[in-house]
């Protein structure tokens, strides 16, 4: 039995003056208990019990070590309920990392309202288009947008948003419209990557998807780049719903080959897995499901597009 089991039996005797109401108590043998005992009074080198055939009584020092005993009982048993209060109600430093425009756009008053429900809580955001390890970097959620990558984190899907081709009015005067998925070979792209290099868009008009050519004009790692550029009138950008539906809303961009698909990316949460979820990641991310999950802001009508 370790020193913690054995304090905990040695006190229990004591309240109770009997080895077998001890050993009841706390669903152990009365030779368990006798056996605690004795390795703490062989440990301390001094007797703490007096045993009589009637009632067992604490010596002096049983009585000084009786007392520090339940002191430090009592201790461990608040510290125990305080962790536990952690895991039950939401309160500490959250922290949370997502990618730059989501946050910036959506994530940043989400966490605003979330605050305003959760105010014992205080939250860290950071935001960056780089992937991280959250386990590493001891961040609590992490928000990735698009195909996972296998690793040991646990995935709860918030939301998604459709890709969609858009391009400005000002672009579609200019250049025409691409009436075909091939016919995008001839016009000006905007691609998110790091090359203007010839780079393939996969579209489906619900049958088999097709992997066309694009040439592109500018690329960039950052979404309101491109976005900024298609309304500029550069070219036809490939880009998450999330992230144009203002703009399509505005007027100054429309889809572009509408019927065909470039697909949906999926919304996740990530966090470590661990069998005591604190309360403070539970609830953040039932609030986000919650918030984005059904209808989310950026959706919008056939008529709007």
């Amino acid at each position: 039995m370790d020193k913690l089991s054995a304090m905990q039996a040695f006190a229990r005797v004591v309240s109770s003056g009997s080895y077998a109401e001890a050993a009841r108590r706390l669903g152990l043998t009365r030779s368990a208990v006798s056996k605690a005992v004795s390795e703490l009074e062989q440990g301390l080198g001094a007797r703490l019990l007096d045993r009589t055939t009637r009632r067992v009584t604490p010596t002096e020092a049983g009585l000084a070590y009786y007392e520090r005993c339940i002191a430090i009982l009592a201790q461990v048993e608040e510290t125990e309920a305080q962790i536990s209060r952690l895991h039950d109600e939401p309160k500490g430093v959250l922290r949370v990392n997502a990618p730059m425009s989501f946050g910036m756009m959506y994530l940043s008053t989400a966490i605003a309202a979330f605050m305003q429900k959760y105010t014992d809580l205080k939250v860290e955001l950071t935001l960056t288009d780089r992937f991280i390890d959250p386990l590493e970097e001891g961040v609590d959620v992490t928000i990735r947008i698009g195909e996972l990558e296998d690793s040991s984190l646990i995935a709860r899907r918030i939301s998604s948003t459709a890709l969609m081709l858009v391009a400005s009015p000002v672009y579609v005067t200019a250049h025409g419209e691409p009436k075909t998925p091939k016919d995008l070979a001839q016009h000006r792209a905007l691609i998110y990557g790091h090359s203007t290099s010839t780079q393939r868009w996969k579209l489906s008009d619900g049958g088999d998807a097709v992997a066309v050519p694009v040439n592109g004009c500018l690329a960039s790692n950052n979404g309101d780049v491109l976005r900024d550029a298609a309304v500029a009138g550069i070219g036809i950008a490939r880009l998450p719903l999330f992230l144009v539906c203002d703009q399509i809303r505005a007027g100054s961009l429309q889809a572009v080959l509408p019927t065909y698909a470039p697909g949906d990316l999926d919304i996740h949460a990530l966090y470590a897995p661990n069998r005591y979820l604190a309360a403070k990641t539970r609830v953040f991310i039932d609030f986000l499901v919650d918030r984005f999950g059904k209808i989310p802001p950026w959706q919008i009508t056939e008529t709007q597009t």
